[in-house]
Formats: structure tokens, sequence, C-alpha cells
């Protein structure tokens, strides 16, 4: 998911990681218990930014959504829906601006798991 500022802007809010990550918990805690309640094997994970060191990207689903599991059981290693702190700081300029970016971005990649494509998300109004 892209963030809605310039790629390239400097951090307005000042997060470190362990600051970001208690937002990110509130924020999950407050999504619907119908919408994580589904979620197996899916670990939730915080870091500073992409592999590629953009500010472009707020966050990202690593795994095999729902749509598309064939033989997936025991064993399998868990599913990864990351957060990305420097680009949702360089996209937000307050903490309510942030809180509301996180949500959203939580929402985003919680619906790749479940199969929903970004076609259907920006028609839902989430991307």
């Amino acid at each position: 998911m892209a963030p809605p500022s310039d790629r390239d802007a400097l951090p307005v809010l000042q997060l470190d990681a362990e600051e970001f990550e208690k937002i990110v918990i509130a924020e999950l805690d407050e999504l619907p218990d119908d919408m994580v309640e589904g979620l197996d094997n899916v670990v939730f994970l915080v870091e500073d930014r992409p592999e590629d060191g953009s500010l472009d990207l707020l966050g990202s689903y690593d795994g095999v959504d729902l749509t598309e599991r064939d033989r997936y059981g025991f064993g399998e290693l868990p599913d990864r829906i990351i957060l990305y702190r420097e680009p949702h700081l360089a996209a937000c300029a307050s903490l309510v601006e942030l809180r509301d970016e996180v949500h959203v971005t939580l929402v985003h990649e919680i619906a790749h798991y479940f199969g929903i494509d970004d076609d259907e998300l920006h028609r839902l109004g989430w991307a």
C-alpha cells in the first residue's frame, strides 16, 4: 500500500520502533473480532523500511492467501503481515493521522490474507 504523500518526504513524526509497535498493537486490538478471528498462522511484524529502502510502501502481506491454499497445514511457516515504520512516519503529520493510517494498512494487508486483491480494496475504499 503506497502512502498518500511524496515518497521522498522526510518524516514529520519521530517515533522509535517500540513506540510505533505500540500503536500497531493498539490498532490491532481495535479491529473487529470477526476480522482477526479467522487469521491462522500469521505473524505481524514491524520493520523500518521495505527491502528496497523506499518510503513508497506502508505494508505488505507475505504468504499464501486463503483462496490459494491447497495443502496448507502443519509445519508451514507463518504468513507475515509487515508494517513499515518510516514510510508511515513520512506519510503522516500527526499521531491521529498515523493511527488512522496504521489501521487502514492493517485492514488492507489482512484483506490480502483473505484473498481480496488491490482492485477490490480500491473499490471498497481501503487502498
